[in-house]
């Protein structure tokens, strides 16, 4: 009976849109990061990295760049303030956030993006371009708006 419980009140987070914000803890490309996602004034949701594990570059003692993006403008962009997506929007029919763009820094791809809610409570993110998926579970770390 508990299981029922705890699976149902996990599964309810999907109902809520802004039950996406706050911080998160990820493990991806073999780089340990947080990211904290914020709702845009337009009314999508917004994920920032705010911090890198190993965020300083061992040959040059600086704070590491996102050299890989496509954009030009953003490769001067540090570690700790690269958007990782924009522009996803709560979609109520299908219980999840979609829409959107994710970008992946340690390969310099840009992807369209859907989250959801597994029943652990982790925030299950999927990236696909082309017909190619990738997802990634982010673990929830605070409930804290900020922006």
């Amino acid at each position: 009976m508990l299981t029922c419980i705890s699976v149902s009140a996990q599964n309810s987070k999907n109902d809520n849109p802004d039950a996406i914000l706050g911080t998160y803890s990820v493990n991806h490309g073999g780089q340990q990061s947080k990211v904290h996602v914020y709702k845009d004034k337009n009314g999508t949701y917004i994920a920032q990295c705010i911090w890198l594990k190993d965020s300083i570059d061992r040959k040059t003692g600086k704070l590491v760049v996102d050299e890989k993006n496509p954009n030009k403008d953003l490769r001067n962009t540090p570690c700790n303030q690269i958007i990782i997506f924009r522009g996803l929007k709560y979609n109520a029919k299908k219980r999840r956030w979609d829409s959107g763009k994710v970008y992946d820094p340690t390969r310099g791809i840009v992807a369209n993006c859907t989250c959801e809610f597994q029943e652990d409570g982790r925030l299950k993110m999927r990236g696909t371009l082309m017909g190619i998926g990738e997802t990634i579970l982010w673990t929830p770390l605070s409930k804290t708006k900020r922006k």
